[in-house]
Formats: C-alpha cells, structure tokens, sequence
C-alpha cells in the first residue's frame, strides 16, 4: 500500500498555489494554479460571460451550434464522435479533444503550435478549413447579434470596463477564462492519492502499479497531476512542458508515412522527424471520452490497450494499411508489453477509475441557456 501511494503521488505531484489576483482558485490537493496571460486576469464576471458564450448558438453562422455543441459536460467536454462535424456539415480532421483541464495545456490541440487559450477559440469560430462555427468574415454580423441579446448589455460591459466591450478580443477572452475553471480532479484515483486507501478496489490499485511499471510506462506521456507531460502552469518556466508523440497508429508507406494533411506536428514544422507525433490527452475522465485517438479511429478502452501492449497498430487493408508496430518515427515509450487477462482487467479498471462524476455534473460547468 505505502509502494502504490508513492506511486501516485510521484503522478500527480505538484505543490499547490494560489493566485495572486482577485480571483480565488478553488484547486483540488496537489493541483497548481493555471497560467493566466496578463491582459486577461481572471474575473467572476468574465467566467459568467464566458460561460454564456461558450454555449450561445450565436457564435455560429446559422445559428445551430456553439462552442458546447462539440464539447459536452457529460462527455468531459468531448462529443462522442470520431471526429466533430461542424455547423455546415463538414466533418473536421481530428477528434474533440476534452477541455477537462485545458487551464494546464502548454499547447492546444493535437497537434499545434498555438498556446493560449484566446488564440484557439479564433479557429472554431473563423476557421475554413474546416469550417466549424462558420464565422470567416462576419466578425461584424457576430457583434451585432451578441449587442441585441439583453443579458449580454449588463455581461459585458459588467466582464469589460472599455469604451467599446463588444469585440472579438473580449469574446475570445471571456471563453478562454471560462475554460480555465473548467477543472477536473476529484476522481477515485485522486481521493487514493489525498490519503483514502479504499477509495480504489484492489484491482484498480494493481492496474495503477501496472500503469506506472517500468513494463508499461504509460506515465511516461501520462504521468503528473494532469495525467499528461506535456503542461504549463505557475511553476513551470515560461512556456511549460511541450511533447508530442508518435505512438505507432500509422505507417502506410513502411517507412513512417501517416495520412496525407494528417500527419501530426509535421504538418506545423515540416521537419520529417515529426512526423506522426501528436499532444498526448489527459487521460483524465478517458472512460466517458471515446472514441480515442486523434482521429477518433479507436472505438474503445480495451482497443486502446491492445494497441499500445502490441506496440503500434497493425492495419491489415485498405488505403491505411501498414504496421505501425513498425514505425520508424515511433516513441521509445510505445514498445508493447505482455499482460495476463487479469492484468489487462486491472489496467482498465484503474482507467475508469479516472472518472471525476462530480465535474461532469458541476451546475457551474453547464449550459445556462
């Protein structure tokens, strides 16, 4: 029992703050606080703001959908699809990657360069490639319909004391401080890890020492207090932990080759040795978040495990086809393993065990419309 405690503390261990502005975090044990950039501090009335916008079907073109439409509470704010389809009807390239925790993201999404919360919530609303919330050039038309609903002319100006609140900076800024509370660390596994040792059944304490064994290394992308390494918050230096992976999912030409305008960090930098490597996700609430992956190609959790104790994909036919087992670029971390049938039910069980119920259910997370 000492071991495994030791175990979990070296996963989530990170000395607790708190935030020198106005705001109050309320973090759970053993949780930093988030970086918050300068010109945005954190506001009660700004996270109110922000919370609004997030789930208002005005910031699509059409009025069907909103940042919440791929993001949703119950599914730790993923959508349960392979990959989202946006207000158009055009599917986008990678699957919704869950915002439980985003505060702590070094990086957002799966595979890019962009840092701040503020700059993501441009892609949604203006991107074209895919076309999301449809919003390329109607910057003006988005304002005005945000001035005509009543409860936004107290919000705003209450979230921004400037001449002119309503702007696309301010819109950009009240999400991004919404999605920094959106925070997750109340798990079985965290009240286990806060001193409660009968907060995991035994099986799910054997797959804990499984996930953190020399065998597996699965901390070894999912380790610290977020369940993944690559983070940022108040004690980190500037810019935080940046890693991407290849974990062995594709290798279509035998010699590393992932789908073509799908090929990870590569995309970004060009440089062949990305190829293929991607943010690893928080495996925080991963039992209610599937499909997995960055495409959203693997189903479920046990699907997920039997490839990762393989060592890479095998796809058998098909345009895809390849053994990603073999994949050159593939991380030293992705070796495979051997598991029993009870070790493989163990692992699991700790997986699901992740779950933080509480923050699915949180009124303050939900949609206020």
């Amino acid at each position: 029992m000492r071991a495994l405690g030791a175990l979990a503390l070296a996963l989530v261990a990170c000395a607790a703050n708190e935030s020198p502005d106005a705001w109050r975090w309320e973090l759970p044990p053993g949780f930093p606080a988030p970086r918050v950039p300068a010109d945005n501090p954190m506001s009660s009335d700004k996270v109110e703001l922000g919370r609004r916008l997030f789930f208002d079907t005005r910031l699509s073109d059409n009025g069907t959908q909103a940042c919440g439409s791929c993001h949703e509470q119950a599914r730790a704010f993923t959508d349960g699809n392979p990959t989202p389809r946006g207000s158009t009807g055009e599917l986008g390239g990678h699957n919704a990657m869950s915002l439980a925790n985003v505060a702590y993201s070094s990086t957002q999404t799966w595979a890019s360069l962009v840092t701040e919360l503020e700059d993501q919530a441009l892609v949604p609303m203006f991107g074209t490639a895919p076309v999301e919330l449809g919003l390329a050039g109607k910057q003006a038309e988005l304002l005005e319909r945000l001035r005509a609903e009543p409860s936004y002319a107290t919000l705003f100006p209450a979230a921004f004391a400037d001449p002119e609140p309503f702007t696309i900076d301010n819109v950009t800024r009240a999400i991004a401080s919404f999605e920094r509370t959106l925070v997750s660390g109340d798990s079985r596994f965290d009240r286990f890890v806060a001193g409660n040792p009968a907060a995991l059944t035994a099986s799910e304490q054997r797959g804990l020492a499984l996930f953190g064994s020399p065998e597996l290394s699965c901390h070894r992308c999912h380790g610290g207090f977020n369940l993944t390494t690559s983070f940022e918050h108040t004690d980190t230096p500037s810019g935080g932990q940046v890693q991407f992976f290849n974990t062995g999912l594709y290798n279509i030409d035998g010699s590393g080759a992932y789908p073509a305008g799908d090929r990870g960090l590569f995309e970004v930098t060009g440089d062949p040795a990305h190829m293929g490597r991607f943010k690893p996700p928080t495996l925080r609430n991963v039992a209610v978040t599937a499909p997995y992956l960055h495409d959203g190609s693997v189903a479920t959790l046990e699907e997920l495990v039997d490839i990762y104790a393989r060592g890479g994909r095998l796809v058998a036919d098909g345009p895809r086809a390849g053994d990603g087992a073999t994949n050159p670029h593939k991380s030293v971390f992705v070796a495979g393993f051997a598991l029993s049938a009870d070790q493989r039910t163990d692992l699991l069980a700790f997986l699901r065990a992740l779950t933080d119920e509480g923050f699915l259910a949180d009124p303050a997370f939900a949609n206020p419309w």
